[in-house]
C-alpha cells in the first residue's frame, strides 16, 4: 500500500507500519510505499500506521488477501480544551529521561532482525546499492553497548561499472549504526552525562507519536568537537526517548571533516555539506525498543587543478522488522560485522528477484528500482 496525509494528500515517507502488539513491522519508503509480510503464526487482525505528528491509523485485515490500498493519516492537532499549563524545565526532563532508561527499555537481551540498505550516489546517479537482512544482538539497556553485535544474515550489492567512476566511496561500519547510533544504549553519541552542562535546551510545541503525547526539546551544544544540534521527542507520561533527529553543523568545515572522513586519495579536496541522523523507538507492552535509524551524508569532491566539483551522497537506513528475547544466543565476535568493515565488501552481487523470501524489507523507490535495472544491465555487458 501507500500512506498519505489525509488533508493535503501528500505521500508520507518513513511511516512505521506494524502489527499491533507484535514486533513485526517495516517503514514506508521515500515514495510513501510499503509491503508487509506477515507470518501466519502472528494471527494478525489489523495493521497499524504511525508517524510523528499524526494520529495512528488501524486497517482491519479481512480473511481474503488484502490488496494494495491507500492508508490515510490525520495530522495531530493540539486540542485547546485543557487550560492547565505546567511549565517544566527542558533540561530536567532530559536528565530524568536518561535516569529512567533502565526502567523504560528492555531489561534483558534481545535478538533483533533488521533490514539494512546503503546507497551511494554520484550526483543523481547511483554508484553503489547494497542491502541485507541483519541480526542485531542487544544486551540489556542497563548495560553498555560493549557486547552488542551485528551479523549479516543475507545480503547483496550492485556497483557501478562505468569507467568514469574512478572514485570509490565507501562507508565504514555501516550496519553497526544499529549499535553506535542507538543514543539510548550508547548516550555518549549525543547525550553523554558529563557533556549536558554544555547544552542549551529549548522547549517546542508538543506533538504526538503512536497516539502518545510527546515533549519536543531542541538541544544545542558547542564543544571542541563539531557543533551538534537537533530535536528530541520524549514521551510525556513515561519520560522515554521516542525519537531523535540531529545534525552536524557545517559552520566549521574542518571539524566536520575530521568527524566523518577517515581516508582520501592525495590531491583530492573533500568538502562536507550535510551530516544528519534520525533514530526512532517504539513502545510495545510498556517497554521501548529500537525501531529505525537513518543516516545521510552529503559532500563534494574535486581534484586540484580541476574546475568543477562532484556531489556525492551516502544514505544508510535500518529498520527493525522482528524481535526475539527468549532462547537467544549472542553473536560470536569472530562472525560479527566490525567497525572497520565496509558493507559492500561483505555481500555478493544481486541474484534472483525473490532474494528476500519471507523477510520484510523497505520497499525500493521507483528511482531505486530503475537504478537497479540499469546497474544489472551494466554487469551483463
Amino acid at each position: 500500500g501507500v500512506v498519505k496525509d489525509k488533508l493535503n494528500k501528500k505521500k508520507l515517507e518513513y511511516v512505521n507500519v506494524s502489527i499491533p502488539g507484535s514486533s513485526v513491522g517495516t517503514v514506508t519508503n521515500a515514495d510513501g510505499e510499503f509491503t508487509l509480510k506477515i507470518p501466519e503464526s502472528v494471527q494478525a487482525k489489523d495493521i497499524e500506521a504511525s508517524h510523528v505528528g499524526y494520529l495512528n491509523s488501524r486497517i482491519p485485515l479481512k480473511e481474503e488477501n488484502p490488496t494494495e490500498r491507500i492508508v490515510w493519516l490525520t495530522p495531530y492537532a493540539n486540542l485547546l480544551s485543557e487550560i492547565l499549563v505546567r511549565a517544566r524545565d527542558p533540561r530536567s526532563i532530559v536528565e530524568e529521561a536518561l535516569r529512567k532508561i533502565p526502567a523504560n527499555y528492555s531489561p534483558q537481551s534481545n535478538m533483533l532482525t533488521g533490514f539494512y540498505r546503503e546507497l551511494a550516489q554520484k550526483g543523481r546517479r547511483y554508484i553503489n546499492i547494497s542491502e541485507a537482512v541483519i541480526d542485531i544482538y542487544k544486551t540489556p539497556y542497563n548495560e553498555t553497548a560493549e557486547h552488542d553485535r551485528v551479523q549479516i544474515y543475507r545480503g547483496r550489492r550492485l556497483l557501478s561499472q562505468k569507467q568514469s567512476d574512478t572514485l570509490a566511496v565507501k562507508l565504514l561500519g555501516g550496519p553497526n549504526m544499529a549499535i553506535y547510533m542507538d543514543i539510548v544504549k550508547n548516550p555518549d553519541c549525543l547525550l553523554a552525562q558529563e557533556d549536558l552542562l554544555f547544552y542549551e535546551f529549548r522547549m517546542e510545541d508538543p506533538t504526538s507519536i503512536d497516539d502518545r503525547s510527546q515533549y519536543v526539546i531542541r538541544p544545542r551544544v558547542k564543544l571542541s568537537y563539531p557543533l551538534c544540534y537537533g530535536t528530541l521527542y520524549i514521551d510525556k507520561e513515561r519520560l522515554s526517548f521516542t525519537r531523535a533527529e540531529f545534525n552536524l553543523s557545517m559552520d566549521d568545515k574542518n571539524k566536520a571533516t575530521q568527524a566523518i572522513l577517515r581516508k582520501k586519495p592525495f590531491g583530492l579536496r573533500f568538502k562536507p555539506v550535510e551530516v544528519s541522523y534520525l533514530i526512532s523507538y517504539k513502545n510495545l507492552g510498556g517497554i521501548t525498543y529500537l525501531s529505525y535509524i537513518r543516516n545521510n551524508i552529503r559532500f563534494k569532491c574535486d581534484w586540484k587543478r580541476k574546475l568543477f566539483s562532484t556531489n556525492y551522497t551516502i544514505l544508510s537506513e535500518m529498520v527493525v522488522t522482528d524481535r526475539k528475547e527468549n532462547n537467544i544466543t549472542a553473536i560470536p565476535y569472530k562472525v560479527a560485522f566490525k567497525q572497520n568493515h565496509v558493507f559492500s565488501d561483505k555481500v555478493d552481487n544481486f541474484t534472483s528477484d525473490n532474494f528476500w523470501g519471507g523477510y520484510n524489507i523497505i520497499e525500493p523507490t521507483e528511482s531505486l528500482e530503475h537504478a537497479v535495472n540499469k546497474l544489472k544491465k551494466q554487469q551483463k555487458q
